[in-house]
């Protein structure tokens, strides 16, 4: 049998009020039983002590046994469980030192999320019913799972517009390395323009947020008059804020999901700038706009679907002054400010559109590591394909 990558299908469903009602309880559960194991793993570390997953599977079942805790065993065991392991999973990239250390779960702002595996769900001719629910989710197959498909996971969620979210992990043999070829790009994210291709395409800046931004104002002021506490009209405020945020956040990852897919299928190895957009939203004048353009959302899909299709991104260095080199003489002008779109080579006399440069300049860097790695040396690694690399060269770039 073929076999391929493991996807997520994502499909929206309808609860029935009990199968609401179930789910609420099974994230509440879910949400507790985190925090309460990470505040025994915070304990024992504050005693120079290591808590693994198998003990506080341990303290779990302790936990059910007691007066006070008895409500854990009403709903399915299979996602408390599943919660302690990425809470383990927390730790060990805790340790590893690529994430901080774990944050307990908040009602209001945690994901109310559940994740069951094999042995908690029943998948059958496209119905799904999951464990303490005699009826099937009424799910909308907005498209259809591979052929023969069988989920080895269904994590379930609700978003904070109170819509309801499954998704089926499967494995999809429809996913395969594309046949090689030899085009590259470079590609310059931006603000006035979203992507700059170093083939001269320019890729307009849909600016979701700022499309919505009056009926977003105008909802985020109605909910702040609204009496502070937990009484129905701030609810129905809070979730009318919330559902033009989901709007946007919709409409940006549709355009993404659309412009990485096409980039990836046309072209064999793809060049981008290491950027660090956590850093660059600290400034105040640009942080609503970066925070739009979703730069590192676009990095995350280019390198996913680059390592589905057997495509090479490489990230240069931030400190490459891909701007102010010239593509034609590699001169170096003086400093540019944001403000200069187009400028004129005192060398060559070369006159350059700002974007179009930087992603040529951008392309070339990536080709020289691609071939023959003169002049770098490994910066961290690329889930699309090759490390990312860090260029030798001055750092001046504004």
């Amino acid at each position: 049998m073929a076999t391929g990558v493991k996807r997520a299908f994502k499909y929206r469903f309808y609860p029935t009020d009990a199968q609401a009602a179930e789910l609420s309880r099974t994230f509440g559960c879910v949400r507790k039983v985190y925090n309460m194991a990470l505040a025994a793993r915070t304990e024992a570390w504050a005693r120079q002590e290591r808590v693994n997953y198998n003990q506080t599977s341990a303290l779990l079942t302790a936990w059910k046994k007691t007066e006070e805790l008895a409500y854990l065993n009403e709903v399915s065991s299979v996602p408390l469980q599943q919660a302690l392991r990425h809470l383990q999973n927390a730790f060990a990239n805790f340790f590893a030192k690529r994430a901080r250390y774990p944050r307990f779960k908040a009602k209001k702002t945690s994901r109310a999320s559940a994740e069951y595996t094999s042995s908690a769900f029943r998948f059958r001719d496209g119905r799904l019913t999951l464990a303490k629910m005699a009826d099937p989710l009424d799910i909308v197959w907005s498209r259809p799972l591979p052929d023969n498909a069988t989920p080895t996971t269904v994590t379930v969620n609700r978003d904070s517009a109170g819509r309801w979210f499954v998704s089926l992990l499967c494995e999809d043999p429809r996913v395969k390395p594309l046949a090689a070829t030899d085009t590259a790009v470079g590609i310059d994210v931006g603000l006035d323009h979203l992507l700059t291709l170093s083939t001269g395409e320019k890729i307009a800046n849909p600016r979701h947020e700022r499309r919505d931004r009056e009926r977003l104002a105008k909802a985020q002021r109605e909910l702040s008059r609204k009496a502070k506490g937990e009484g129905a009209n701030r609810r129905k405020a809070r979730q009318k804020v919330a559902k033009i945020h989901a709007r946007i956040a919709d409409r940006r990852r549709d355009v993404l999901h659309k412009l990485t897919t096409r980039l990836v299928r046309e072209n064999q190895t793809l060049v981008i700038e290491d950027l660090t957009v956590r850093t660059m939203v600290k400034n105040r004048s640009l942080a609503r706009a970066i925070s739009d353009a979703a730069w590192a959302q676009f990095r995350s899909m280019l390198e996913y679907k680059a390592g589905w299709y057997g495509r090479e991104v490489i990230a240069v260095d931030r400190f490459f002054p891909s701007s102010r080199l010239c593509s034609v003489c590699g001169s170096l002008a003086e400093a540019m400010p944001l403000g200069v779109r187009t400028w004129t080579c005192g060398s060559c006399g070369t006159a350059h559109d700002r974007d179009v440069n930087a992603a040529e300049n951008l392309l070339a860097a990536g080709l020289a590591v691609s071939v023959c790695g003169a002049g770098v040396r490994p910066q961290r690694s690329s889930p699309g394909g090759r490390s990312a690399m860090k260029q030798k060269t001055p750092r001046r770039e504004p």
